[in-house]
């Protein structure tokens, strides 16, 4: 992982390089790609069976449902976001125990 130049980061997802182009700061970049990895990784080793778009839409919902559960911790939260959000996290919850039953 490393600068490519021109405001291009290279990070690494799950073993391969993604030239990711950003004016943020390269350590911030490589950061989340490591954090984003780490939850693929994750959900694949729960995820028994799926292929690697499922694996990544699991992970993907998994990080929006501890960005929505953060949002709603701050005081100026809407009672219709934490209700979004307990309907997110019960999708969350079916889609990863349908992924964990394979009946």
């Amino acid at each position: 992982m490393g600068d490519a130049g021109d405001g291009v980061v290279l990070v690494e997802v799950c073993g391969r390089q993604y030239p990711i182009r950003s004016d943020l700061d390269e350590t911030y970049v490589t950061e989340l790609a490591r954090y984003v990895d780490r939850k693929i990784r994750t959900t694949a080793k729960h995820a028994h069976g799926a292929d690697s778009m499922q694996v990544a839409v699991l992970a993907a919902l998994n990080i929006a449902d501890e960005y929505f559960r953060y949002r709603n911790r701050q005081p100026s939260a809407p009672d219709d976001v934490r209700r979004r959000t307990d309907e997110l996290e019960a999708l969350v919850d079916r889609a990863i125990a349908d992924n964990l039953d394979p009946g």
